[in-house]
Order: structure tokens, then C-alpha cells, then sequence
């Protein structure tokens, strides 16, 4: 049984997901959106940070959302962002396939990452995702124009937000230019935490 289409992001209260510039995304107004995830056990682990770390129901969010993925999905604009900021071993320990223009052999990365470059279109790139996951969930991972056409396409069953207590004013929107005649969304769960309130939705078409 195929695994279901998600993404999963930290917003700002505007509305943001990250800034405009590539040069500003790991900037101080980046880093106070994320700052809820940086002390959680799971993350400290995964990217190797070194022992410790929180525990509670924002390190269980984390650890979940990413035993869940069986493949990724992201943007070239992720991907040249994270490229130059990733450690060696890439967080992602699966499959990611990136949409792109550019013909690229696979990158692979120590801990099992590997990255694929796809240039014929975002459903292929999906195909190729829900192949490598199995039963497992594929996860497109941003950044925000790559989750909006899979939106807009009626490609997502599923989305979490981690709502932020920061305010941006400009930058990147999640939903700007959203399809929204076409999308609807049902309430699953809201879950607040000491640090972020995490939204929970599943999409159908409207």
C-alpha cells in the first residue's frame, strides 16, 4: 500500500516560511523561526550535534516526521541552499529527488542520503519518490514554490505546520498564489507546545 504525499514546514505568524534571499536563509530571522527545533533530542542526533537535548511532544513531532519518509521531493532552490550548508552526512538518510532543469548524475552522501536529479516535471519526480518509499510516506520538502505546485496539482494528501511565535513581514509565503478555488482542507489536530503551536490538515479537492 502506497504511503501518503506530505509536507511538513515552520511558518512565521505572517505567513513566511523563509526569506527572499538565499544569502539571509540560515540569517538571524531564519534561525528565531527554527529555534524551536535546534534543542530537540532527535534533531541534536541526526544531524550529530552531540549528545542531550529536549524531550516532549515537539522532539516526538520530529523523530515521527522523519521515520515517517521514505523519500523526499525538493526544489533546486533547496537544494543549492542545502548543498552548501548540510554536513557531510546529509540529515535525510533516503532518496531525494530533486526537480530541476539541469542534467546531473546522483550525489550520494555518507548515512545513506542520495540525491537524484530529475528534469521532466514534478509527477515524475513524485513517481520516482513513491517508488523509493515503498509503504513509507514521501515527503516534498520545499521550498515554497516546489510545495505550492504540488498543491496546486491536487499532489499533497497532507500537511503540517509548525506555527512560530516570530513575525517576518517579507520573504518566502507558503500559500502565495495558492490554487484555493480548487483545495480544501479538513482539521486533524493542533497541538500546542511551550515553543510552537503544530497544525495538522489533510487536502481534497474543493
Amino acid at each position: 500500500m502506497a504511503g501518503k504525499v506530505f509536507f511538513s514546514v515552520t511558518m512565521s505568524l505572517d505567513g513566511f516560511i523563509a526569506p527572499e534571499s538565499l544569502e539571509d536563509l540560515m540569517g538571524k530571522q531564519w534561525v528565531e523561526l527554527q529555534r524551536w527545533i535546534f534543542p530537540q533530542r532527535f534533531f541534536r542526533e541526526n544531524l550529530k550535534l552531540g549528545g542531550g537535548g529536549e524531550e516532549g511532544r515537539d522532539n516526538d513531532i520530529v523523530r515521527e516526521t522523519h521515520l515517517r519518509t521514505g523519500a523526499s521531493v525538493m526544489g533546486k532552490r533547496m537544494f543549492d541552499a542545502g548543498e552548501k550548508a548540510w554536513p557531510e552526512e546529509a540529515p535525510f538518510h533516503t532518496p531525494i529527488f530533486v526537480v530541476t532543469h539541469e542534467k546531473r548524475d546522483p550525489w550520494e552522501r555518507p548515512g545513506g542520503t542520495i540525491f537524484h536529479f530529475v528534469n521532466d516535471g514534478i509527477e515524475t519526480a513524485l513517481d520516482r519518490a513513491r517508488e523509493a518509499a515503498g509503504d513509507r510516506d514521501v515527503r516534498i520538502a520545499g521550498g515554497g514554490a516546489t510545495i505550492l505546485e504540488y498543491v496546486n496539482a491536487g499532489l499533497i494528501d497532507e500537511f503540517s505546520i509548525a506555527l512560530s511565535p516570530v513575525l517576518f513581514g517579507s520573504g518566502i509565503r507558503l500559500f502565495e498564489g495558492v490554487d484555493a478555488g480548487r483545495v480544501a482542507l479538513e482539521p486533524v489536530r493542533a497541538e500546542p507546545s511551550p515553543r510552537v503551536t503544530h497544525l495538522t490538515y489533510t487536502v481534497r479537492e474543493r
